[in-house]
């Protein structure tokens, strides 16, 4: 096991993972906003009433929000049994996977325990030149990719023609931010099916659960709306559709199904 692999058996699931590195990642923003909000406290104290009023009740909602974030990251990544994929069918039959990834892989050692059989083709898109945000930076740097895996364009991806079995994206899809460049992706998905194959897709929603739990950061999620009219563009049915805590939706298509 090389070094790039050592590095990601710590992808296992522990306790407060999910939460850890949401600060670990983004610990710049969580710095600026303590700053700022202390700043605006002790600001108070030389306001005379409304401002002091106004000032207090906008400081409190900073506050509050940031911590309503961090606790529904906590539910729905570490108390939730997100990870655990209970909707996933496991299958004893050897079959051919894909996984793919945007930078961060955190699911590959689980499907791989899902399906012992199966040959598991890792995929990953990010692109420094794209994906700049430095939370993505600080991740690669903690949890390096797996050995063997393989680096993508999201419209033309060098694999096998009809190859694969299932292809799994894992809270990984929504990274890639063009409407067209996101159709042509599952067009190249499409194409690496198997007759029978299928795609699961684990998303957040830009829904207003998601904007309960993180306000304006629910942007950086595609609607319902995007997802279906992505799909229905690829030419991909949806076969079944479920969901994982209020905030997040699994989608499943076939290559040759009856739309759901």
């Amino acid at each position: 096991m090389g070094k790039r692999e050592k590095g990601n058996m710590g992808t296992l699931r522990t306790p407060f993972r999910g939460v850890g590195n949401i600060l670990r990642f983004n610990w710049h923003f969580y710095v600026i906003a303590a700053v700022f909000m202390i700043t605006a406290a002790v600001f108070t104290a030389f306001l005379e009433s409304p401002f002091r009023s106004i000032l207090f009740f906008m400081v409190l909602s900073a506050v509050l929000a940031i911590l309503t974030s961090l606790i529904l990251s906590w539910y729905i990544y570490d108390w939730y049994p997100l990870y655990a994929f209970n909707w996933i069918q496991e299958d004893d039959e050897a079959v051919n996977i894909i996984n793919i990834h945007a930078g961060l892989d955190e699911t590959s050692i689980m499907l791989r325990k899902k399906f012992p059989k199966a040959t598991i083709t890792i995929m990953d898109f990010y692109d420094p030149a794209v994906h700049t945000e430095v939370s993505i930076k600080r991740a690669r740097k903690r949890y390096p990719p797996l050995s063997g895996t393989r680096t993508i364009q999201t419209t033309s991806i060098n694999f096998s023609t009809g190859s694969a079995d299932k292809i799994f994206l894992i809270l990984s899809a929504h990274e890639i931010r063009n409407n067209k460049e996101r159709v042509l992706f599952f067009k190249e998905l499409k194409r690496l099916l198997k007759p029978d194959g299928n795609i699961y897709i684990m998303e957040h929603l830009r829904n207003f659960e998601n904007f309960m739990a993180y306000t304006i950061g629910f942007l950086h999620f595609h609607s319902y709306r995007a997802w279906r009219t992505t799909f229905r563009k690829a030419g991909l049915p949806v076969i079944k559709e479920l969901n994982q805590t209020p905030f997040i939706k699994v989608f499943e298509l076939k290559k040759n199904g009856v739309t759901g």
